[in-house]
């Protein structure tokens, strides 16, 4: 674990960076800056490129974290890469031929509910197509284990790009219209870096031929554009749907509730993206030991970093509303709901992992598209229905239905669990903690209250979880600490 807690930190330190930036964002300079109608036009954007960007990768990032290791140690390796530099093209040019042929039926069904979104279909497929080969090269670097620039990359720079934007916004040097175009542009420049730094770790030079064993590199990239997708659909969905059923605005205020929740997977983000490539190399090794002691340790991990976030989130939320407009207040439910997927997501570990990089993973891909279906449906019933909370319901369902199957398959098939002692001992400190601060209001201003709050709730949870040495990995990054 001893690499893995190093790039995990470094990648965690980053990744809060980038959140911190975020929350500026997110939380106060588009919510003041831009009118909710492109604010919300911005989620609906980003969501639906994101819900783009797994079938113009052609699933070619796992295809890399699972397929690399193999190559590189019995050759053809240039071919390897060759072949998965190209795949996506075949789905990315005639998927331009026909956005660019059927321009104003995708227009007409976007704006459906909201007019504003017809114009900007070519915005949706740039920014996905950018995102998909970051997705690409950033995989390309984990396989080398260097993983920390395109952290960086991924959550740093494209946040401070942002902000920028925002400030010309401000001073009036931009209009709402030509700030979608930079953010475009943005996109582009970041994969512009991200394959200049992929490349130096390991260069390429492009064969026209095809590698031994390609049609299991199909096969598999194939199957994981299904993958993708329905992890993809399972947590941008609603976004999407929320402009189809109700108005624009909406995105909006839906994208800050989305935010807070999702600052609860930080951790686990941070740490998958050097546990995937490891998991593959367990597996390609027939190393089944050191695969139940990676998934039991970064699950106990995971578990009790996001649980201490997740509390203090919840604990807090009522003052960090208080420095929204009021527009963007009342999201407690949705906060709860999508707090409760990542923290789901959180403890499952490598879970996913093990799966995708298992000889198991087309049956698991079928389950997913049929959890997928269950999200839409859900997602259209509700969100008429319930409104905001109706698509936080929708996703908390259908991911949790998800993550369930792939925890009992992985259980079934290899053994394997989460589940210890320890677990549920985090589970009753963090519940202890919550109900032991649940009554606890300040009369300050809510940054002051907020901050006494977390510092109280961190040094309580943290305390216990620590007298009782409930983790190792914590216990340890805690001596080393000190002693520093």
């Amino acid at each position: 674990m001893g690499i893995v807690l190093r790039q995990t930190a470094a990648n965690t330190a980053i990744t809060y960076l980038g959140f911190a930036l975020g929350a500026v964002n997110t939380l106060f300079l588009y919510t003041r800056v831009m009118s909710d109608a492109y604010f919300g036009l911005v989620g609906v954007l980003l969501s639906t490129a994101t819900l783009l960007m797994p079938v113009m990768s052609f699933g070619i990032p796992n295809t890399l974290v699972k397929f690399y290791s193999a190559y590189k140690e019995r050759g053809g390796l240039q071919d390897f890469l060759s072949l998965v530099f190209i795949l996506p093209l075949l789905i990315i040019i005639p998927l331009g031929a026909y956005s660019y042929f059927a321009n104003d039926v995708i227009g007409g069904f976007l704006a459906r509910k909201n007019i504003i979104v017809g114009d900007y279909v070519w915005h949706i497929f740039w920014i996905g197509l950018f995102m998909a080969y970051f997705e690409i090269f950033f995989a390309w670097s984990k396989v080398c284990l260097k993983s920390t620039l395109g952290t960086f990359l991924k959550e740093v720079f494209i946040r401070i790009g942002v902000s920028i934007l925002l400030l010309l916004l401000y001073m009036g040097y931009l209009s709402e219209g030509q700030f979608l175009i930079w953010l475009v542009s943005l996109y582009g420049f970041r994969v512009l870096l991200m394959a200049w730094h992929a490349l130096r770790l390991q260069p390429f030079h492009f064969h026209l031929a095809l590698p031994d064993g390609y049609r299991d590199v199909l096969k598999y990239s194939s199957l994981i554009i299904l993958g993708g997708s329905v992890s993809v659909v399972l947590l941008e969905i609603d976004r999407f749907m929320i402009n189809q059923y109700i108005r624009i605005e909406n995105v909006a205020y839906y994208t800050v509730a989305v935010f807070i929740a999702t600052v609860i997977i930080v951790p686990f983000r941070s740490m998958n993206q050097i546990t995937y490539p490891l998991t593959a190399s367990l597996m390609n090794a027939g190393d089944l030991d050191g695969l139940k002691k990676l998934y039991k340790r970064s699950s106990l991990t995971l578990l009790a970093i996001t649980a201490l976030i997740f509390i203090g989130i919840l604990l807090n939320l009522g003052d960090l509303y208080l420095l929204l407009p009021e527009n963007y207040r009342g999201g407690y439910y949705v906060v709860l709901f999508l707090g409760l997927v990542r923290l789901f997501d959180a403890f499952l570990g490598i879970n996913t992992a093990i799966l995708y990089n298992s000889k198991y993973y087309g049956t698991l891909l079928m389950m997913g598209v049929i959890l997928a279906l269950l999200t839409i449906l859900l997602n259209a019933w509700l969100i008429p229905t319930h409104g905001l909370t109706g698509a936080a319901m929708a996703t908390l369902i259908s991911a949790g239905l998800y993550n369930f199957v792939k925890m009992l398959f992985v259980k079934w098939k290899f053994g394997l669990t989460p589940w210890s002692l320890e677990s549920l001992k985090v589970f009753g400190i963090a519940l202890g903690t919550f109900v032991l601060f649940y009554w606890m209001d300040f009369p300050f201003h809510p940054i002051v209250n907020i901050t006494l709050k977390s510092v109280l709730i961190a040094v309580v949870y943290l305390g216990v979880l620590l007298k009782f040495r409930v983790s190792e990995d914590l216990w340890e990054l805690f001596r080393k600490g000190l002693k520093k």
